[in-house]
């Protein structure tokens, strides 16, 4: 009777996947120590339990494998059978150690094809003496593990590269994407830190994610760094032209600085304001160029046109100040030409207004903050007397005289012609000619009253 073999413990199956689990993350799941069978020393009862599978035939010890007698190696010693029953052992932990590898998930599924192979070869021809008939069918169980388990490990790391694969894509794509931004729609600093963090993030999936074909992962890399170089290029050839442009705007603007500065001496106030209202003008037209050098020459032409309005503000406070004694003289001269109205005799009055005048004028100048008030005071005086030279003029003109003298005759004799026809309407008693006849004498009167009004 053949003695019982030692039965392995039984290695759980690895557990499904979760279903929101991505391959990536089961391809990448941290493999965990896996207790494996260790082989200790064998009993002598192990040993006796294995020879009974084997004999020695001459000097050659054979293992019995059903009905057959398999040569395992030659006969040595007292005991040829003991190596070979060790032996036995040893391959049927090899077994178990390789099933419960499968659940370590550190194993490729090359590792696996391997191992099933090497176990295989030595079951088939077999130098060990035991119940190879039983570990052979254990095998069968465990090599259909191992298949499943190779095919999981192969799916899952299928969807790992394909993952991986559309990850490097998207970074391609992304970064191709802002290779081809038109200038205007770049945002220098910004992109420039995008693609930095692409190249960043494509370095960190080749650390993390799976492996691609390397010819496949070389074009990606060829156009990722294609649209890399390509924004670069761009990128530096912007930046020239910045440069080339803002040093253009430095000089038109340190040329007006230059200007500004020379006229701030100036004391020809009206003309140097003139050209400092220019000179602003020919400011905004030079563009804007570097900040920092934009804002230390605004600076400077600030500090030039302000020294020269200040100087301007003092100067007038200054003669204002000198002049403030000529008030009380223009402003009697214009109370003196107020009193004249309101107009009695024109002529005198136009003689009196004459001195009047010349009183204002020998007063002299005034302050700025008076000029426009005693000005527009004595404005108003002259324009009163000049209304009534013209409405004299008018009043005596013989030409206009007598053509309103021959328009109310006119007039006269229509009034005369509609009266009739008013008393004619009104005979008649017809409304509508009474209303027309009536409006058309009221009008005429009325027009004689105004011409009668212009001739007298």
């Amino acid at each position: 009777m053949t003695a019982p073999k030692p039965t392995p413990k039984p290695t759980p199956k690895p557990k499904p996947p979760a279903s929101g689990a991505t391959p990536a993350v089961l391809a990448a799941k941290p493999t965990h120590p896996v207790k494996v069978p260790v082989v200790a020393e064998v009993s002598d009862d192990q040993i006796a339990a294995a020879a009974k599978f084997g004999e020695v035939v001459d000097t050659t010890v054979v293992v019995i494998v059903g009905s057959d007698k398999l040569e395992v190696g030659p006969a040595a010693g007292d005991t040829p059978l003991e190596p070979y029953a060790k032996a036995f052992y040893e391959l049927e932990a090899s077994v178990e150690r390789f099933h419960a590898r499968l659940s370590g998930a550190e194993l490729s599924p090359k590792d696996i094809d391997e191992s099933l192979e090497t176990i295989e070869a030595q079951l088939t021809e077999p130098k060990v003496v035991g119940d190879i008939a039983a570990l052979r069918e254990r095998f069968t169980t465990v090599k259909a593990e191992a298949t499943e388990a190779r095919e999981r490990i192969k799916a899952e790391r299928d969807a790992a590269r394909a993952e991986a694969l559309a990850a490097r894509e998207q970074i391609v794509l992304a970064a191709e994407a802002i290779a081809s931004k038109d200038e205007h729609d770049i945002h220098w600093k910004n992109d420039t830190a995008e693609l930095r963090s692409l190249l960043d993030t494509w370095k960190d999936a080749q650390r993390s994610q799976a492996r691609i074909p390397k010819d496949t992962e070389r074009a990606l890399w060829k156009r990722f760094t294609a649209a890399r170089s390509g924004f670069e290029k761009a990128r530096k050839h912007h930046f020239a032209q910045l440069d080339k442009d803002n040093a253009q705007v430095a000089g038109r603007k340190e040329d007006l600085v230059a200007q500004a500065e020379r006229l701030a001496e100036s004391t020809d106030w009206d003309r140097t304001a003139r050209a400092f209202k220019d000179l602003m003008s020919d400011w905004k037209r030079a563009g804007r160029g570097r900040r920092s050098v934009d804002d230390a020459l605004w600076k400077r032409f600030q500090t030039a046109q302000d020294a020269f309005f200040e100087a301007r503000r003092s100067a007038a406070d200054a003669e204002d100040e000198a002049l403030a004694g000529n008030v009380e003289a223009k402003e009697a001269a214009v109370v003196e030409a107020e009193s004249l109205l309101p107009i009695k005799d024109l002529e005198a009055t136009k003689r009196a207004l004459r001195t009047v005048q010349d009183k204002f004028e020998e007063a002299g100048r005034v302050p700025r903050a008076d000029v426009a008030r005693l000005n527009k005071r004595m404005g108003a005086v002259e324009k009163a007397i000049r209304d009534a030279e013209d409405a004299k003029w008018n009043n005596s003109n013989p030409e206009l005289e007598a053509r309103a003298s021959g328009a109310v005759a006119q007039l006269e004799a229509a009034i005369v012609d509609l009266e009739k026809d008013l008393a004619d309407a009104e005979a008649s008693k017809d409304k509508r000619k009474i209303k027309s006849a009536q409006d058309a004498l009221d009008a005429r009167r009325a027009w004689l009253e105004q011409i009668k009004g212009v001739v007298s």
